[in-house]
């Protein structure tokens, strides 16, 4: 049984979740409040302020710093299952756990019809 065997649902599966985080993650850089102010300020709060008190910054960075590390690792694990799939990898865990079967391989010659 290959290492990396997967299910079909799992490609679109990390698809959907790196969507999704990526999304949170620009909305969460949008937020930071820079030197300038940022976004922050377009949402009704002041540049020198902030809900979550002064080291807001600290703990946005930290938040930040977290989700495009979980980005950035399922981005790379994304490749590989993709990798897998595109090479004709077994789709589960049950298949492809056998050697091929003789005349079924890509280079197999094409028997003659019988008259």
């Amino acid at each position: 049984m290959p290492v990396f065997a997967i299910w079909s649902w799992v490609p679109t599966f990390l698809s959907v979740v790196i969507l999704l985080l990526g999304i949170f993650l620009i909305f969460l850089i949008l937020i930071q409040r820079g030197k300038g102010g940022g976004l922050s300020g377009a949402f009704g709060g002041v540049g020198g302020s902030s809900a979550f008190g002064t080291r807001a910054g600290d703990v946005f960075t930290r938040i930040t710093i977290v989700t495009a590390a979980i980005w950035f690792i399922l981005v790379m694990v994304q490749v590989v299952v993709w990798q897998n799939v595109s090479t004709g990898g077994p789709t589960s865990p049950i298949e492809g756990s056998g050697a091929p079967i003789q005349g079924q391989g890509p280079n197999s010659p094409i028997p003659a019809p019988e008259e």
